[in-house]
């Protein structure tokens, strides 16, 4: 994918950055069954990867099953205990975000997860002094992924157009949302529970190894 490199290189967090998918789904599967929802650790590590936990709720409750007027709340004042160990970095991100930084070119985190959370994840591994300057909320839009306004509001803020813009991340609903916002989307499929073909479909440029970006991406 050669061509002219990118003004702003806007990531994605939760299975990006930082793995933390397994550990939040296995618990997210514990609970929506507890409250009555039919589901297991595959079923939410595939469908809800990526997704806030408010638009999570909204499906679940749209069959009929409640899980309280708290759940968001509840589900976000447990993740220091349940990230409080265990959490570690994306193999070899560290080395792109550097090189991406090294090249002078702009970056940040764009992610359905709260900035409190991200605090807590990327500072397990290390990593929150180099995003700190930059971290977007799908909290701060009022629609989340799969639409693009999460995406739009990181560009529009840091200055620069969508189509100067990458999106690096791994799952169908964010890649949608990069490719709606009319972003080249670098779609990252390494996690063996991964929706390669989903991401595929979903317009994203496929790769396995954080490695091989910097070569895709025209960085460095």
């Amino acid at each position: 994918m050669a061509g002219l490199p990118p003004g702003l290189v806007i990531f994605d967090c939760d299975g990006v950055l930082v793995d933390t998918e397994n550990l939040a789904n296995r618990r997210l599967a514990v609970w929506l069954s507890e409250a009555g929802f039919a589901t297991d650790f595959d079923y939410c590590r595939k469908h809800f990867s990526g997704r806030s936990m408010v638009s999570v709720q909204k499906e679940v409750e749209a069959t009929g099953v409640s899980l309280g007027a708290d759940f968001v709340e509840r589900w976000n004042a447990g993740l220091p205990d349940l990230f409080s160990h265990g959490v570690e970095a994306i193999p070899f991100v560290r080395d792109f975000v550097e090189t991406v930084w090294a090249a002078g070119i702009a970056y940040c985190v764009a992610t359905s997860a709260r900035i409190s959370k991200m605090h807590i994840t990327l500072g397990q591994t290390g990593l929150l002094p180099l995003f700190e300057h930059a971290l977007f909320s799908a909290t701060m839009v009022s629609r989340g992924k799969p639409f693009p306004d999460l995406f739009l509001h990181a560009a529009s803020t840091m200055g620069f157009a969508p189509a100067d813009c990458i999106v690096i991340e791994d799952s169908v609903a964010g890649t949608k949302a990069g490719i709606a916002a009319g972003m080249r989307v670098f779609s990252y499929h390494a996690d063996p529970y991964t929706d390669r073909d989903g991401l595929a479909e979903a317009g994203g440029i496929l790769f396995d190894d954080m490695r091989d970006l910097a070569r895709l991406a025209a960085i460095g």
